[in-house]
């Protein structure tokens, strides 16, 4: 099962990250997103991404601030091929998600089956909530 980490710093590495994301208009980028599904339920945000071909230590799930950040990268198969058609996304991919509530990080947990990572965020009750 993927680890969910919460993150108090940014690394050299985010901050280039955000960044670039920032105009990634302009920025040609070989980082993809994978397809990606946001809800909540009566006590938990869910987000449910669609990506086969993983293993549970392919992905990297973090929250830092309101924001779940969930990173890997997709192997290719080593064969050298002549495509007529070619949808399948390879290599790596980043998706940031905002979180429109406060949740406890430290209940979050991430579960990859049958091509789907979901990530259960339990909602903060007010008592909960960090103040930083």
């Amino acid at each position: 099962m993927p680890t969910v980490v919460r993150k108090t710093r940014e690394t050299i590495m985010e901050v280039r990250r955000d960044i670039l994301h920032a105009v990634s208009w302009q920025v040609r980028s070989s980082v993809w997103s994978p397809p990606t599904d946001v809800y909540e339920t009566g006590d938990a945000l869910i987000v449910r991404m669609e990506i086969a071909g993983m293993r549970d230590e392919d992905f990297e799930v973090s929250v830092e601030n309101d924001t779940l950040y969930i990173l890997g990268s997709r192997p290719d198969l080593p064969d050298r091929r002549a495509y007529h058609q070619m949808e399948i996304r390879f290599g790596k991919f980043a998706s940031a998600v905002g979180l429109p509530a406060p949740v406890n990080v430290d209940l979050a947990r991430a579960e990859y089956r049958d091509g789907f990572l979901t990530v259960t965020l339990p909602k903060a009750r007010p008592n909960q909530i960090e103040v930083e």
